[in-house]
């Protein structure tokens, strides 16, 4: 290094400047698009699983003093809270599988179009 203007050597991490401007550029792979549409995507499924579960749970009389039934009580209601009363049968059980069942399949259809969409920018 006999001139102040020649370049660090590349595996120098600690240089005053970045030899290799191009190695932060964003990539043009679609790689963030699909990471994106990934997250989405079981974001999506785990609301959809979350209350499909609670469904069973209801449908299989789990006990709700349990910890684990409340959880996932509590996390459904929260989850279907824009949904609850939609219908309103007399059987328990079809109420719960309709109000429950019903944003569950939204959860789907919304989180898979938006991932699908997001694949293809």
């Amino acid at each position: 290094m006999n001139s102040p203007h020649e370049h660090l050597p590349v595996n120098d991490n600690y240089g005053p400047y970045n030899v290799n401007p191009d190695i932060h550029r964003r990539s043009r792979d679609g790689s963030g698009a699909n990471r994106t549409a990934l997250v989405i995507h079981t974001i999506a499924d785990i609301a959809a699983g979350v209350l499909g579960l609670w469904i069973l749970l209801y449908l299989l009389e789990a006990n709700r003093g349990n910890v684990f039934v409340g959880f996932v009580h509590g996390l459904a209601d929260w989850l279907a809270g824009w949904s609850q009363d939609i219908f309103t049968m007399d059987t328990e059980g079809l109420r719960v599988f309709l109000n429950f069942g019903l944003p569950a399949v939204i959860y789907l259809l919304l989180g898979h179009g938006i991932a699908a969409r997001i694949r293809r920018l």
